[in-house]
């Protein structure tokens, strides 16, 4: 994933856009003692990243948009399905004591539960199975069925939607994980994937430098 990182051509640039914006390309690049040529693609990098705005016969502007506004343009424009990983299933007859090996096994925080087709039937958390655990019931004996979260209840996200938006969604409902549907026939969701906290905090790590 490319990081947005500023030469220093094109902090200057924005520095003349900002004190002197609007601005034409021309004047900029007569500024910076270089033709209009060598100046063009600084240019476009600093349109394409949201920090200058072009507009026809009158020149560059200065968007004014701050890290965080830059960090949000980049990160919408990756969609779920592109960052999407391998999700963590289990059935819903599975044990409570199997699926917290599986939940270690696998290194997760959030097992979906599917039928045998790969519809999603419900969520099971790492706090759902450690509850469980602790009342000293046998786990040997009780289906995550029982304790896990069913549908409709179950915050979903769909491939297409932008990574940001899956992100808020994570913090509105205070989850570790969403699992990433595709709905195939009416009601009825398969689950394709995962988006997780982990995902998204790399995401900003890799775009942060």
């Amino acid at each position: 994933m490319e990081k947005i990182d500023l030469s220093q051509r094109q902090k200057k640039i924005l520095e003349i856009v900002k004190t002197s914006g609007p601005i034409s390309g021309e004047e900029i690049a007569s500024r910076l003692n270089v033709s209009r040529a060598a100046l063009r693609p600084c240019l476009a990098v600093l349109t394409m990243s949201g920090l200058l705005e072009a507009r026809p016969r009158v020149g560059y502007t200065y968007a004014g948009k701050d890290a965080k506004s830059l960090y949000a343009d980049y990160m919408r424009r990756f969609t779920v399905g592109e960052v999407k990983s391998v999700p963590a299933v289990v059935r819903e007859e599975t044990t409570v004591y199997d699926a917290i090996v599986t939940l270690f096994v696998e290194d997760v925080g959030t097992l979906f539960v599917v039928d045998e087709e790969g519809y999603l039937q419900g969520v099971v958390s790492r706090k759902d199975l450690l509850k469980t655990a602790i009342g000293g019931r046998d786990l040997l004996q009780i289906p995550v069925a029982v304790i896990m979260t069913r549908m409709p209840h179950v915050v979903t996200v769909e491939p297409d939607v932008d990574v940001v938006t899956a992100a808020k969604k994570i913090i509105d409902y205070q989850i570790d994980s969403l699992p990433v549907v595709r709905e195939e026939e009416p009601g009825k969701l398969k689950v394709i994937g995962k988006i997780t906290k982990t995902t998204l905090v790399r995401m900003l790590a890799e775009v942060s430098g």
